[in-house]
């Protein structure tokens, strides 16, 4: 009888989760870089915690991180989550929208790298909030550093050492179809049941290597690309970022036996795989991960065919620390056009009641378990309308269950865009646009993409008399939105549709003028 591997017991904390590897065996890499150990990632990770508790800084508080991809993102993210609570956020943002996110968050200190001139420095220090550097030091392993504070901090932490079960350890922001995104708290418990849940889905051991392309600022790099492999005791060598130039590459060096992606990323590979054959029959994968936005059926047959692996398409969402549900590997079926059987949380589909409907029944997808959420802060109007009388989290996208138990997604509920797994808030594109002196109206709407599935559009009402181009109104919101946020097209119009009752609509915008 084959011998198996003894379980790995349930962590519950990062601190806990980070303990499953063997002390010699490497847990983060990157191309060309020198391995870390897991004895050497548990160090950093409790000398980083030690760093910030004799600052001031310690369980709860929250600590915004603005890092390029890379090794020290990935690093930096598990040693600052482990004892505090850490809010990734994305490096391309600008100024207003840091002051926005730092604010929101009432951050207790930000990390940026040494010599970083992100406009978020700047904004930290008008607010009156600490910046610390990280300096890297590669020479120690992929992803060691250390902090470089600036002069004395507080009193050390009374709330000091690794995080506990509940504490919140992640904070992300949403968009929501209000003005205002949402702030998602996930617990160390919630975050290390979801890393469970993928990491028993994908079967992951201590054989394993992932090639990491995920941005880390994301729940589906953080969780999927990072912890889910760590927790099984595997390894992750992290990129500096997507770039389909050097994708094979890096899978040549590394020799990966999977990685994740989001569907844009898939197919910009599969455009580089045929002349690139050899490396894949050299490194043949275990599997391929896709989640984030939905899989083209044809495009994972080909994947499928270019590769020769099964192409394993999950659905994940920020509320539930990403993943609800999954395909199961082989020899398990897996479906193109289902995102496959509930993986960790129960799953089911609703009418306007609330009330389960039946296999083969379209309705609302809901969900509950121990990945998910307690609830949006500072929000009871979200609150009260996500979660139902039985405790079901309202996802806000629709579907149908198979009478086996596959899922499949049929829409969105609700009007935010998602451009290649980026969700974009419509609201908060329209409040900056109508910063701008010359424009009266504005809405912000989905328009289809071949490849990104959707992208952003505004129709624009000028005020009487004014003229603008749409070239320097696309200039003026690049100034104070992340790239992936301007719209591609701005309509300026005499006149946007309205509904029936009078108010300008989003949904099914796109429709009426002309761009399906």
């Amino acid at each position: 009888m084959a011998e198996t591997s003894p379980p790995i017991p349930a962590a519950t904390t990062l601190h806990a989760l980070i303990q499953a590897g063997a002390d010699d065996a490497t847990a983060l890499s990157s191309p060309g870089g020198v391995p870390l150990t897991f004895g050497q990632l548990r160090a950093l990770t409790e000398r980083t915690i030690a760093d910030l508790n004799a600052q001031g800084i310690g369980r709860g508080d929250r600590v915004a991180i603005v890092l390029d991809n890379g090794p020290e993102m990935a690093a930096a993210f598990i040693a600052i989550a482990a004892g505090t609570t850490s809010a990734p956020l994305n490096p391309s943002y600008k100024a207003d929208e840091f002051t926005f996110y730092l604010t929101d968050l009432n951050a207790k200190l930000l990390v940026v790298a040494e010599g970083s001139e992100s406009p978020a420095v700047a904004v930290a220090e008008r607010l009156g909030v600490p910046v610390v550097r990280l300096v890297p030091t590669p020479e120690a392993g992929a992803g060691s550093f250390t902090l470089s504070f600036n002069g004395a901090g507080a009193a050390p932490a009374r709330n000091g050492g690794p995080a506990h079960a509940d504490d919140i350890g992640l904070v992300l922001h949403t968009s929501g179809t209000t003005s205002r995104p949402k702030i998602v708290p996930l617990k160390q418990s919630n975050v290390c049941a979801s890393a469970r849940n993928i990491r028993n889905t994908l079967a992951f051991t201590a054989q394993d290597r992932g090639l990491n392309i995920m941005p880390l600022f994301h729940i589906h790099g953080l969780i999927a690309g990072i912890l889910a492999p760590l927790s099984g005791g595997g390894q992750v060598s992290c990129t500096p970022g997507f770039n389909a130039l050097k994708f094979f590459g890096w899978m040549s060096e590394v020799r990966p036996t999977w990685y994740t992606a989001v569907p844009t990323m898939h197919q910009a590979i599969l455009g580089r795989a045929t002349r690139n054959r050899e490396i894949i029959e050299a490194n043949p994968l275990r599997f391929i991960r896709s989640s984030s936005s939905s899989m083209p059926p044809q495009v994972m047959k080909e994947i499928e065919a270019a590769f020769g692996a099964p192409l394993i398409e999950a659905y994940g969402m920020t509320e539930a620390s990403h993943q609800m549900a999954s395909n199961p590997l082989p020899p398990r079926p897996h479906y193109a056009g289902s995102v496959g059987l509930a993986a960790g949380p129960e799953i089911a589909i609703v009418d306007e009641d609330g009330e389960p409907l039946p296999a083969g029944e379209t309705g609302e997808i809901v969900i509950r378990g121990d990945n998910v959420m307690s609830g949006y802060e500072n929000n009871d109007k979200a609150n009260a309308e996500a979660f139902t009388r039985q405790g079901w989290f309202r996802t806000g996208d629709q579907g149908t269950l198979s009478p086996e138990g596959y899922l499949a997604i049929t829409g969105r509920l609700k009007e935010i865009i998602n451009r290649g797994g980026e969700k974009i808030s419509p609201r908060e594109v329209d409040e900056i646009l109508m910063d701008h002196p010359a424009v009266s109206q504005c809405v912000t709407f989905a328009m289809p993409h071949d490849k990104l599935g959707e992208d952003v559009c505004a129709a624009i009402v000028l005020r009487e008399g004014q003229h603008l181009a749409e070239k320097e109104l696309r200039s003026f919101a690049s100034e104070r939105l992340a790239a992936f946020k301007v719209p591609a097209k701005i309509m300026i119009l005499d006149e946007i549709p309205k509904g029936a009752t009078g108010k300008l609509q989003r949904i099914g915008l796109a429709q009426k003028l002309g761009l399906v």
